[in-house]
């Protein structure tokens, strides 16, 4: 319920500003402030509005409320950063999932083939990553490591036909039902954008590992974020996947956790829906 409240008072403080409301009182000044002339509608805010009300209604009371230009501010922060991702690909907030896919003949330039160093293990062979996660990873595993905890990585990039196989496999040995709830239909995986990877051990046992605690402490500083929280299946299409992580850039990764909650998916759906706008 105050969630709820939040975000009725957070998009009142849109619709009073876009009305050009003329009484303010001072508790209010932080939104008088945003706009200067009141006859003059701010376009953002009139954008901002119309995004917020094709939201669901678990991501609109995921939403705090605040200051609408502190929002568009963080906002910008984050649309700035796709820069630092190569154009070549998908942006790092594409919308993936099971109602929003990418083609069967989509593969990130320039990938990275991950092989045996010395800042994280690995437990497979074939692995690779999108250049900006590789370099991401490298940082998180080394401040692992001056804490005492080395990381081990054991999914990566995955290919449409590699997905393809590998939800079939578990079709047929947990069932459909079952298996949608755990993995991916191709076209349909994170995994795919070459941003995705899988801490070991691939299981619920990782929370409670010594590299489980760190990385929910500390992934967030170094632009990765959880994909599939758990008690959100209803939001993201999966079950809780404690290993499962995307880099999305440290900005993101703030806007997120300050303005949806630290829910990716809300925050991913809201990125979608202004970038069409």
């Amino acid at each position: 319920m105050k969630k709820k409240l939040a975000f009725t008072l957070f998009m009142s403080c849109f619709l009073i500003f876009n009305a050009c409301a003329k009484q303010q009182s001072k508790s209010e000044k932080n939104i008088s402030d945003v706009q200067k002339n009141e006859t003059e509608i701010n376009p953002e805010i009139e954008k901002l509005n119309r995004v917020l009300m094709q939201l669901s209604d678990e991501c609109k009371a995921a939403i705090p409320n605040g200051n609408p230009q502190e929002f568009l501010q963080d906002l910008q922060a984050v649309l700035q950063s796709e820069n630092d991702f190569s154009s070549e690909d998908l942006s790092p907030f594409y919308l993936i999932d099971k109602k929003h896919t990418v083609s069967s003949d989509y593969v990130p330039k320039n990938l990275i083939p991950l092989k045996k160093n010395e800042l994280f293990d690995i437990d497979k062979d074939n692995l690779s990553l999108r250049p900006e996660a590789y370099e991401a990873l490298k940082k998180l595993a080394e401040a692992a490591l001056k804490d005492g905890v080395k990381l081990t990585v054991s999914s990566t990039y995955r290919s449409y036909e590699y997905q393809k196989n590998l939800f079939d496999y578990w079709v047929s040995v947990d069932g459909l039902e079952e298996a949608e709830r755990e993995s991916a239909r191709p076209g349909t995986s994170q995994h795919q954008l070459g941003l995705a990877l899988d801490f070991a051990p691939v299981d619920d046992a990782f929370d409670k590992t010594p590299a489980g605690k760190w990385v929910y402490e500390n992934a967030s500083k170094y632009g990765w974020s959880l994909s599939f929280p758990q008690g959100y299946e209803h939001v993201t299409g999966y079950r809780w996947e404690c290993w499962h992580f995307r880099y999305i850039g440290k900005p993101a990764v703030e806007f997120q956790k300050k303005w949806f909650s630290n829910i990716q998916q809300f925050m991913i759906e809201f990125l979608d829906l202004w970038k069409s706008e």
